[in-house]
């Protein structure tokens, strides 16, 4: 190929490649995971009620086991959804994942989903589909920006297959990876999603994930007011959701007793237990539902037809919330956009229902719809609204609505609604989830595009500029203990923390301080009574700043909000004037 082609008519046969692995991985992926589900699913529907109840509370702890072994010893990437280490590795890595880490993600991914968890399956194809355009990328050219460059089209070709929404996946790569509509990245991304959602169409046929088609074409009436409520909720709840996800992966990751490799068990656990209990309420209700486990997207789907009573998808909502969070949090291996996709769904089917319970509005209302018409319409509206407020990309919650639905006429209220929702999610938390999971887990965020173009740095928290990997001092180590330490490992620097014995934050001692000291003291024994200046990870880039400079202060410790003696990383005035630079070139 080197010499027959061009460095760029290469680069267009290894997109179209590309697109061809990457549609058949996720045919592949998608398949296992929906007759895994279907084959436990029907053997334990089919079992004695004791039986059926340990089976389904049994699959989902035992795939959170394997993923949890999986994770711990053979493939630390393959937790979460995949899309938050995709980002890292195209900003920090030069785009490069292993193709082991590739494997592990299938695998464990389709366990996982498949045996039952609440999390969906194209987060973990973005993260597969990256991985292998990123292993023809490293065989096919020396230059770093060209493997580089590769990234950014097996996640085109991930989300292409996946949803079969291949516009959809254009913009997504822009907004979320990206964070600019450069058309210098776009030719070989269209090529790429065109063979993957040309492979997954001919497969799986030409219907989207989710078949909520809408036949009949709405008119522009006001009953589609109804869309700025359901955006305020939406952002809300969204945000709510955001949180909680974050919280509770952050507690279980500080709880030192429980097992990193067992904690993903206890997902599965609690999704068995959810699950089973969202099941026998909808059957007491009159429509037993099963799709809190898995995807659930049948569920979905019978709210758009008007065939959930209220009761039912209020259930299904709550459940289903729980399940998520408590999947995400302790480790599993799946994604978030099935489950953001349910959950605006079935708030919109609880706005709708109500809207089409209101009988009198047809009265004074033009135009007003039939019920099954508002509820089909609210559903798809509240996918819009909370994938804008949960994912934070505005447009590609805009398209893949279109693309799922085959329907127009919902426009209008779809744009108000989302960025309505987009909006309000933005403004309680700055950090999008994606790059708080990345911060969660020390991966610095100084050269994603989001904290180097014309946003407000300013507002947005120490914790995506800071130093992660800090050089520490003992106090109970000797001057020329420190000194040879510092020599040795290179560590020169005008200042550095000082930690106890237990661990925790002491105080900070100069360069110059240590020089000139006699060798024989201890480190701890020039720290002074002056109280120390810290700032927590959540403090805002402009705070920090402001504080540093009126004490005179050229770096500080980070420490934890909770615990002002847990250290967490190191700000120096040159990461911030580091952003500043970045942001007026």
């Amino acid at each position: 190929m080197r010499n027959r082609l061009s460095d760029d008519q290469r680069f267009v046969a290894l997109c179209m490649l590309g697109g061809l692995l990457c549609g058949l991985v996720a045919v592949l992926f998608h398949l296992a995971i929906h007759h895994l589900f279907e084959w436990l699913w029907h053997e334990a529907s089919n079992r004695e009620p004791v039986e059926f109840i340990a089976m389904m509370l049994i699959a989902p702890t035992l795939a959170g086991l394997l993923v949890g072994i999986g994770v711990q010893f053979f493939a630390p990437n393959a937790a979460g959804s995949g899309i938050p280490q995709t980002k890292a590795a195209y900003y920090n890595q030069g785009g490069k994942i292993s193709s082991r880490t590739g494997v592990w993600r299938f695998v464990l991914g389709a366990l996982y989903v498949g045996l039952g968890n609440s999390l969906g399956r194209e987060g973990p194809t973005v993260h597969i589909s990256t991985a292998i355009t990123s292993r023809i990328g490293r065989w096919a050219f020396r230059d770093p920006a060209r493997v580089q460059s590769m990234a950014p089209v097996g996640m085109a070709a991930g989300i292409a297959a996946a949803f079969n929404a291949p516009l959809s996946a254009l913009t997504f790569v822009f907004e979320e990876l990206l964070d600019n509509f450069s058309m210098k990245a776009l030719g070989g991304m269209v090529v790429a999603v065109v063979v993957a959602a040309a492979v997954s169409r001919t497969l799986l046929g030409e219907d989207p994930v989710i078949t909520a088609k809408i036949a009949v074409d709405y008119k522009t009436s006001a009953w589609m007011l109804v869309a700025l409520p359901l955006g305020v909720a939406a952002g809300l709840i969204g945000h709510l959701f955001v949180r909680c996800t974050l919280g509770f992966r952050g507690w279980f990751k500080t709880r030192r007793w429980l097992p990193m490799w067992i904690r993903p068990a206890t997902g599965g656990l609690s999704c068995g237990i959810l699950g089973m209990g969202a099941y026998f309420l909808t059957r007491e209700m009159g429509d037993a539902q099963n799709s809190v486990f898995s995807i659930g997207y049948d569920s979905l789907e019978a709210a758009f037809e008007n065939n959930l009573t209220m009761k039912i998808i209020a259930v299904l909502f709550v459940m289903k919330f729980l399940a998520v969070i408590l999947n995400y949090a302790t480790g599993g291996s799946g994604g978030l956009f099935s489950p953001t996709l349910f959950l605006g769904g079935m708030l919109g089917a609880l706005v709708g229902g109500g809207l089409a319970n209101i009988h009198h509005l047809g009265e004074w209302i033009p135009a007003f719809p039939t019920d099954t018409k508002v509820i089909g319409g609210c559903v798809l509206l509240g996918m819009g609204a909370m994938f804008a407020a949960v994912v934070r990309c505005p447009f590609t919650s805009l398209i893949i609505i279109f693309e799922m639905t085959g329907n127009y006429s919902l426009i209008l209220p779809l744009m108000a609604g989302n960025m309505l929702a987009w909006r309000i999610a933005k403004r309680l938390q700055p950090v999008s989830i994606y790059n708080a999971l990345l911060l969660q887990d020390g991966v610095t965020l100084r050269k994603l595009p989001a904290y180097r173009g014309a946003q407000d740095y300013r507002k947005l928290p120490v914790q995506s500029i800071m130093t992660h990997e800090i050089f520490t001092l003992e106090a109970g180590e000797t001057l020329a203990s420190a000194m040879k330490r510092i020599a040795s490992e290179r560590k020169r620097f005008h200042a550095y923390p000082v930690i106890d014995e237990g661990g925790r934050l002491a105080g900070v001692i100069t360069g110059h301080e240590l020089a000139e000291s006699a060798e024989t003291m201890t480190v701890g024994e020039l720290l002074t009574d002056q109280q120390m200046l810290s700032v927590t990870t959540d403090t805002s880039i402009r705070d920090a700043a402001n504080r540093m400079i009126a004490r005179d202060f050229q770096q500080v410790p980070v420490v934890s909000p909770a615990d002002p003696k847990k250290l967490i990383g190191w700000l120096t005035l040159n990461d911030i004037a580091r952003q500043q630079n970045a942001v007026e070139g």
